[in-house]
């Protein structure tokens, strides 16, 4: 699994116009499951969302993790994330789960990110979404599990 990261003032995502997902400060993460993604690549991924110290401590050093900062997390699934970049001019999906799989494991992460965290937002799975943020800094990381 994949997390493209950026931490956020706000960030918000929708959905035919309604909003499905806030937060104010925290952490937007566009996930990209892949090809032999299991549970244990999850639970891995759900780790470094919520310890990855990208917040800045009272020196401004990045010391400080989500959980520190008392942050929000949003989710949005994102499975162009996968995709295989390295030749031509057109992506691949190859790497890419299957959309069955990628819908179970993306829901996965959710769960247990709602149950590990109170402050936990989401986009909807294979929707047109539009998200919207304001990126602090700005900081951006791609997380693998």
């Amino acid at each position: 699994m994949k997390a493209l990261i950026q931490r956020v003032t706000r960030a918000s995502v929708a959905v035919e116009g309604r909003t499905v997902g806030a937060i104010d400060h925290g952490l937007l993460a566009l996930v990209g499951v892949e090809k032999g993604d299991d549970e244990a690549a999850v639970d891995r991924l759900l780790h470094k969302l919520l310890h990855y110290r990208v917040f800045a401590d009272a020196d401004d050093k990045m010391n400080l993790n989500l959980q520190q900062v008392d942050g929000g997390l949003l989710l949005v699934s994102q499975f162009t994330l996968a995709a295989d970049t390295r030749k031509g001019l057109r992506p691949s999906f190859s790497s890419a789960a299957p959309p069955a799989e990628g819908d179970r494991l993306f829901h996965l992460l959710l769960a247990r990110a709602e149950a590990a965290w109170p402050k936990v937002e989401s986009g909807e799975f294979a929707a047109n979404m539009q998200v919207s943020l304001v990126n602090d800094g700005p900081v951006t990381f791609l997380l693998e599990s």
